[in-house]
């Protein structure tokens, strides 16, 4: 499919966001680059209203925390899922693909890698008077490695890296004939580290915590210019899991996450009125904020004060039904407060599992008109392989 909106593409990945904080709305967005990398992956946390810090140990553990890969059952096993992106304003040509994949070492120890692939479709650079100068195929991928080592039988550490790559505008100049915009693919380097503690109450219930933090590296850079970098959207996830077996066929699973981005708030002007954050009173200066420093500045400096603090986190929650390990059923719900995006919607999936095969299917339905989600009324598919320990 051809569009010619390419400076609309780039401004919606790269800085969008931030320019929204100065158009006098009421709001107060978080602008990062590739927020790609905070969507759901996979086809099962995504039908949990996108639940993982403490989920259930799974091929798809990197995403949401990798300290899991620890405590996962099988010995090794690979999985793609495919997510179609902007289906429902029928966009035909643009997809997310993870593929990922697991060995367990030994009994404390696991390694695991992923590719996550974002492809835009083609699109048509014009100039000025609709010329068409070039066909542009843009993309973003990044690619990761897991360690994951059981530190003690009920608690485990997980550390990744990652390199990130956006190529939006494959090298174009971009603007009007007398106004070129010289662009290029931003790389980076990013790392995450995460907790996971699990424990079984009885021989029927478990409960188990997670802490991740995921993202967290160089800034991006579309231009040649350090005062236009761009944050990775580097997450805090805390989360906690209750499972109840209530047979030998039955087992229902109660998730709940928290998410806060560890990224600064953007200084912007709304009705004439400044509002500098607590220590970036300008741009330039915001800019110039490191990754750390930004991440520990995150908590402090909403322009709202605690209140608007408490508005950057996200809440969601889940459930999940598995009947004799075979058939499962889930839902959940997922919130993020209209001042800070205002994605509200609620899914639902369902997972077959045969011998060492599986597959997850998982749909998305807004709840609030409030923002357009691109993967509104999607359904997401995932295939995995496994293999288990001899029993």
């Amino acid at each position: 499919m051809k569009r010619i909106a390419l400076i609309a593409t780039i401004a919606l990945f790269a800085s969008m966001a931030a320019e929204a904080q100065e158009t006098g709305q009421n709001k107060n967005y978080i602008s990062t680059g590739m927020p790609i990398l905070l969507i759901a992956p996979d086809a099962t946390s995504s039908g949990m209203g996108d639940v993982g810090a403490a989920s259930t140990p799974d091929l798809y553990s990197a995403h949401w925390n990798n300290a899991k890969y620890a405590f996962i059952e099988g010995t090794m096993g690979v999985g793609l899922t495919y997510t179609p992106w902007l289906r429902n304003l029928k966009v035909g040509d643009m997809n997310i693909f993870y593929l990922s994949g697991y060995y367990r070492i030994n009994n404390r120890s696991t390694v695991a890698a992923g590719l996550t692939y974002f492809t835009l479709g083609d699109i048509d650079n014009t100039n000025e008077y609709g010329d068409v100068l070039q066909v542009i195929h843009p993309n973003e991928f990044a690619v990761d490695a897991t360690y994951a080592l059981k530190l003690s039988d009920n608690l485990s550490l997980g550390a990744s890296g990652r390199f990130i790559r956006s190529d939006l505008t494959n090298g174009a100049q971009v603007g009007t004939d007398g106004d070129h915009l010289s662009t290029h693919a931003a790389n980076s380097l990013a790392a995450d580290i995460g907790l996971y503690y699990q424990n079984t109450v009885d021989n029927k219930q478990d409960i188990a915590l997670g802490v991740h933090i995921s993202n967290l590296g160089a800034k991006l850079s579309y231009e040649d210019d350090d005062n236009k970098k761009e944050f990775l959207p580097a997450n805090l996830r805390i989360g906690g899991r209750y499972t109840n077996r209530i047979d030998d066929f039955n087992e229902i699973s109660v998730l709940v996450d928290a998410n806060k981005l560890l990224v600064p708030t953007r200084p912007y002007t709304r009705d004439g009125v400044d509002y500098p954050t607590r220590y970036a009173n300008n741009l330039t200066e915001y800019n110039n904020i490191g990754v750390i420093a930004g991440a520990l500045e995150s908590f402090v400096d909403a322009p709202g004060g605690f209140n608007e603090e408490l508005q950057e986190i996200q809440l969601s929650g889940g459930l999940e039904y598995w009947y004799a390990h075979t058939f499962a059923v889930r839902a959940g719900y997922f919130f993020e407060h209209e001042n800070k995006g205002g994605r509200q919607y609620a899914t639902f999936g369902v997972g077959l599992r045969y011998n060492i095969f599986k597959i997850d299917l998982s749909y998305l339905v807004p709840t609030t008109k409030l923002s357009t989600n691109p993967l509104a009324h999607t359904i997401r598919i995932g295939l995995v392989m496994e293999m288990m320990p001899e029993k």
